[in-house]
């Protein structure tokens, strides 16, 4: 009991998943390999599986980091694309940017939304955690105005 003559996609398409040949009705398969592609380009064209969230498209960026009791201020260059923060190589998510500066020996934890720094700097007495504030070199330039 079957088609000699196989049904129009129109017709296989109104009829329901009945009327699939044994092939058609395996998950995937209801998709043409031409939709397949046409799919995935799309999704390509509006960037779904090409934006990393590291954030590589963003320019590069130069913070003001201010310490809040010290009132000591200094500049961090924040290179997106290889993936680094003053040279020194950078884990870059959408919520922090946190890296490691062998000069000083401080392991960093940059908030991107608040711009919270915390800077964790161990030693053999036990270390100490400092709390920074950093704002972009813009906002810094039209606060002071």
């Amino acid at each position: 009991m079957g088609y000699r003559v196989p049904p129009t996609p129109a017709r296989r398409a109104a009829a329901g998943p009945h009327l699939m040949d044994r092939g058609e009705a395996r998950a995937g398969a209801a998709v043409p390999p031409k939709r397949r592609l046409s799919l995935l380009f799309a999704a390509l064209a509006a960037g779904g599986l090409v934006a990393p969230i590291s954030g590589a498209t963003e320019p590069a960026t130069i913070l003001v980091c201010t310490n809040p009791v010290s009132g000591a201020s200094w500049q961090i260059r924040i290179d997106f694309r290889n993936e680094t923060v003053d040279s020194n190589p950078a884990r870059i998510s959408t919520t922090q940017i946190s890296w490691h500066d062998a000069t000083d020996g401080g392991n960093y934890t940059l908030d991107r939304k608040s711009g919270a720094l915390t800077v964790i700097v161990a030693s053999s007495t036990g270390g100490y955690f400092l709390h920074d504030r950093c704002i972009s070199r813009d906002d810094r330039a039209h606060s002071v105005r």
